[in-house]
This record gives structure tokens, C-alpha cells and sequence, in this order.
């Protein structure tokens, strides 16, 4: 049985495109079971003092080695509770937008835990993402991915509905 969360982590998320507006997802597996797989955005913990904007540009270098992006705005506000890796996570997590010219990945700024359960990373078209079949979080993310290219970045953050996995 997972145990239960201490506090709630607070995260920062990129939702990551390309100047072909694909975004890069990440490809994660519950290590005790890699058979169950999903789809995920860029993006952790903050830690120490670091400002949300500082923990989006550390976790998306980390992650996927790139560092030449534009930050842009909040776009998605979301809690989350999930199991994973033998216990619960509480997460309160702001998804920043952010471009790139680069498309080449390089994830060696991994930390164990993701090296324990992140099998790659992959750029999707909206198309792609709204034809998938596979598990993406968050859940609406095509949706709200066209949305975003359709009429741009929202004036204030929306909130998304709470996901309990």
C-alpha cells in the first residue's frame, strides 16, 4: 500500500513547442511495473528557494538537455494525486508555455528515479495527440494543446479540474 503524502509538492511543468508547434512529451513507466506506461510534459519539484520559473528551466534542462528556450506564461493551474513508485503524490502543478528552435534530446541530467522510469522523449503534432490512444497527462491535454494553438495563450492561468488517479 502506497503511503501517504507529508505535504503537497509543488511543481512546474512546460508544455515545450517546437516552431512546428509539436509538443515534447516525456514517456514515463511505473518502475515496479514498466508494462504500465503513460505520456507526460517536462517538469518537477521545486527545490530550496527556487521561483517556479526557475524549477521549469532546471527540470526542462534535466530532462531533455535543452536550455534554449523562451519562457512564456502560466497557461494551466492543476492538483493532482497519483500513486507512483510505492507511495502518493499530492502535486500542485502551473504549466508554463515555452518555445524552442531545438528538437535533439539529451537526457542524461536525469535523476534515479526518472533514469527508473522515463523510457524517452517524443515531439506530437496535435494531431497526434488528439488521435492517441495512449495515456497522456494531463488527461485533456489534446485538447487544451489545441486550444492553445488555435487561440493562443489564455490572459490569466486557467484552472484545470483536479485528477485522481
Amino acid at each position: 500500500m502506497p503511503e501517504l503524502p507529508t505535504e503537497v509538492r509543488r511543481v512546474s511543468r512546460v508544455i515545450l513547442l517546437d516552431p512546428a508547434d509539436r509538443i515534447l512529451l516525456l514517456h514515463g513507466f511505473e518502475p515496479a511495473d514498466p508494462a504500465v506506461t503513460w505520456w507526460f510534459t517536462p517538469g518537477g519539484g521545486l527545490e530550496g528557494e527556487e521561483t517556479r520559473e526557475q524549477a521549469a528551466l532546471r527540470e526542462l534542462a534535466e530532462e531533455t538537455g535543452i536550455t534554449e528556450v523562451e519562457l512564456g506564461p502560466v497557461l494551466w493551474h492543476r492538483r493532482c494525486s497519483f500513486p507512483f513508485d510505492g507511495r502518493r503524490w499530492e502535486q500542485d502543478e502551473w504549466y508554463f508555455l515555452a518555445r524552442t528552435d531545438r528538437t535533439a534530446t539529451e537526457m542524461s541530467g536525469l535523476t534515479e528515479l526518472e533514469r527508473r522510469s522515463v523510457a524517452g522523449a517524443r515531439w506530437w503534432t496535435s494531431e497526434e495527440l488528439l488521435a492517441a490512444r495512449e495515456t497522456v497527462y494531463p488527461t485533456r491535454l489534446a485538447e487544451l494543446l489545441r486550444t492553445l494553438l488555435d487561440d493562443g495563450p489564455p490572459g490569466t492561468p486557467v484552472a484545470l479540474a483536479p485528477e485522481i488517479v
